[in-house]
């Protein structure tokens, strides 16, 4: 029988807790946890092989941790280091082949061609390319290889053995090689997803590989539900390009930022860093949003429309215009969000604005201290008063989907 496959898949084991592990070697072999900053009991952001075995993992606090696993010792995450690790897997694995798609600071795929989609010459390719990362990049960094015709089923191949494993799915051996899973271990299944397939009577993932995929689109309530069961079979789905839509930072207050005008300045610190990255991705927003989190379980927010716009300086106008609006509360967090966004020059301008000579004016400013920053260091030229409590990583840290850049650590 002719194997082949067309999608290898690897994911990093433990990236945050092995990133640590690298930077320290004596840290190997011992349970990691790696918090989300350095505040008391902080939570833990990701947990290293040997703390997961004791039940740590993501969310755990930090005397909970030592409770489930005495000695484990607690590191806070670097973004900064993270990345520069992230960029060098990515180096070590185009020696092996090339990366196509990266999905997180440690997901990504890579297409096989031709001989390369053989089953047996893609399982050589899968343990060169662990091989590559633990000599070129570190001992501490293992990853998982999955291998399968698809994207979603060799996301499934990689995640059946952790650490190292290296898997391979095809339709001959579905469902059974992953009919252990629950509904919700399946990339893409959130827990309200799942509840409505076990309402539509749909109770695992045997009966969801069964399911005809008119009436998955009709459970999801559009076409990703027919894509999502065409693609578990094995059949090869085109998704469509998803297009960028906002910019947004958010920041839990600590120290002296727990405070209404601490507030107010992280807020406007937020939304410098957030315009700061519309002109360097080449974007104009048009709208703005603000939200809090209030210590009572509130969520006051206000947003409207705003001419297309880089202008840090008028986008801190429009903030505080908004921030007088919200209810006064005891706030827990802030979140800013850049909306609308469309690439530079396709916005068409409203017949009132001002002249386009006096609006590139501010913009040029703003790309001028932009440069200073990225120069001289961060804060060297800066829009107003910053918070009194400093946080590191403001509006450059790792997110679901989105990876920093050098110059987020630097503006």
């Amino acid at each position: 029988m002719n194997r082949r496959v067309s999608t290898l898949f690897f994911d990093m084991n433990s990236f945050y807790a092995s990133v640590a592990q690298a930077e320290e070697p004596a840290l190997m072999g011992r349970p990691v946890g790696v918090l989300t900053g350095e505040g008391q009991n902080t939570a833990c952001i990701a947990a290293s092989i040997e703390a997961k075995r004791c039940g740590v993992g993501m969310g755990t606090r930090q005397d909970e941790a030592r409770a489930l696993c005495p000695g484990i010792v607690f590191r806070p995450v670097k973004h900064d280091i993270c990345v520069r690790y992230h960029h060098a897997i990515l180096r070590a694995v185009d020696t092996v082949l090339p990366v196509h798609r990266v999905f997180s600071i440690d997901e990504c795929s890579c297409l096989l061609m031709g001989s390369q989609q053989e089953l047996a010459k893609a399982v050589e390719i899968g343990r060169a390319l662990q091989a590559v990362v633990l000599a070129q990049v570190n001992p501490a960094l293992r990853c998982s290889v999955g291998l399968a015709p698809t994207r979603l089923l060799a996301k499934l191949a990689a995640g059946l053995e952790k650490p190292g494993g290296l898997h391979w799915l095809l339709p001959e051996i579905l469902p059974d090689r992953i009919a252990h899973l629950a509904l919700d271990d399946l990339p893409g299944i959130s827990s309200r997803m799942r509840d409505r397939l076990l309402a539509a009577g749909v109770p695992d993932v045997r009966a969801l590989y069964a399911l005809d995929p008119k009436r998955a689109r009709a459970i999801w309530g559009s076409v990703t539900g027919e894509r999502f069961v065409r693609e578990l079979r094995g059949e090869v789905v085109i998704w469509p390009e998803t297009q960028r839509g906002m910019i947004g930072h958010g920041q839990v207050l600590t120290g002296g930022n727990a405070t209404p005008e601490g507030a107010r300045l992280v807020a406007r610190r937020l939304l410098v860093k957030a315009a700061a990255r519309l002109r360097r991705e080449g974007f104009v927003a048009r709208s703005l949003h603000l939200s809090l989190r209030l210590r009572d379980g509130g969520h006051p927010s206000t947003d409207g429309q705003i001419r297309a716009t880089q202008d840090t300086f008028f986008l801190l106008e429009t903030l505080d215009r908004y921030w007088a609006k919200l209810p006064r509360g005891r706030i827990k967090a802030v979140n800013v969000m850049l909306g609308g966004l469309l690439p530079l020059g396709q916005a068409t301008g409203d017949l009132f604005d001002m002249p386009a000579s006096q609006e590139e004016a501010p913009v040029d400013l703003c790309r001028a201290i932009d440069r200073l920053n990225l120069r001289y260091g961060q804060n060297t030229v800066r829009f107003g008063e910053l918070p009194p409590h400093y946080v590191a990583y403001t509006g450059a840290k790792i997110a679901f989907g989105r990876i920093p850049v050098a110059e987020d650590f630097l503006e």
